[in-house]
């Protein structure tokens, strides 16, 4: 609900024209919910009776299908898995060919095949021309999916930008290096602050504004370590989400761990 301003979706005012507003969105809801004593195709079939849809113009059968329930589509949804349940809502959501999906943590709780095809059909869908609006703690998924990022931080849009651009944001990169014999603490390089990793490695974190990879390559070679081999890696949506969310920045870990 709105506390003020003007709200259109889809160029329809939800209050001169809350109907045909609502009529443009879909909505799949973070928790699941589902009427356990119906079949995946009764399910869909009600809820496009619910938005009005002319039987001849109903889409159960390619929506199952697309969701890789097919198979399921007269078992009852209380036999379903979990995730199962989700490629459902997203079903429901979609039966009255809405042009703005909403999704509310889709994935959470999913296995990751699962997730994967689910993403699969949101992508294709988005190619279509739907606009979906995804709310996620994932933020690798955000990364991945979205072409537009919002991040909130109590209640508070810190951010809202395309994602190339917020990616930017952070002028920093990281270099691993892995020396020729495994070091024991991080080495003294000159004009750079080195972190040890386990294994003998160690890692940079340099300011592309202010340095290159050679000139960090040079310091540490001038430092008298052999180089075996090397890594760069650039900040990612976790980085800026910290940097711009972090209360004490002061302990920020410029390097997290590496998976």
């Amino acid at each position: 609900m709105k506390t003020e301003g003007q709200v259109t979706i889809w160029g329809r005012d939800i209050d001169r024209e809350p109907r045909n507003a609502r009529a443009a969105l879909g909505v799949v809801a973070q928790e699941i919910t589902a009427d356990v004593f119906f079949t995946p195709r009764e399910s869909l079939e009600v809820q496009a009776g619910f938005y009005g849809v002319p039987k001849a113009e109903r889409r159960t059968d390619e929506l199952l299908e697309a969701l890789g329930l097919a198979d399921k589509a007269e078992a009852y949804v209380r036999q379903l898995s979990g995730g199962m349940k989700r490629r459902l809502m997203i079903a429901k959501a979609l039966v009255h060919n809405p042009p703005v999906l909403i999704l509310d943590e889709p994935t959470a709780g999913v296995d990751v095949e699962l997730r994967r095809q689910l993403w699969a059909y949101v992508r294709r869908i988005n190619a279509e021309g739907v606009t979906v609006l995804l709310t996620t703690h994932y933020l690798e998924e955000a990364q991945e999916l979205c072409d537009r990022i919002a991040i909130v931080n109590h209640g508070e849009i810190v951010a809202d930008a395309p994602t190339p651009e917020l990616l930017r944001r952070l002028d920093t990169r990281n270099v691993w290096v892995t020396p020729e014999e495994p070091l024991e603490t991080a080495p003294e390089i000159s004009g750079f602050e080195a972190k040890a990793w386990p294994g003998g490695a160690f890692s940079i974190t340099y300011k592309t504004g202010q340095s290159s990879v050679e000139q960090v390559l040079m310091a540490v070679r001038a430092a008298g370590v052999r180089i075996r081999d090397i890594a760069t890696e650039d900040p990612d949506l976790e980085d800026v989400f910290l940097a711009l969310t972090y209360a004490d920045k002061s302990k920020m870990n410029p390097t997290r761990d590496r998976a």
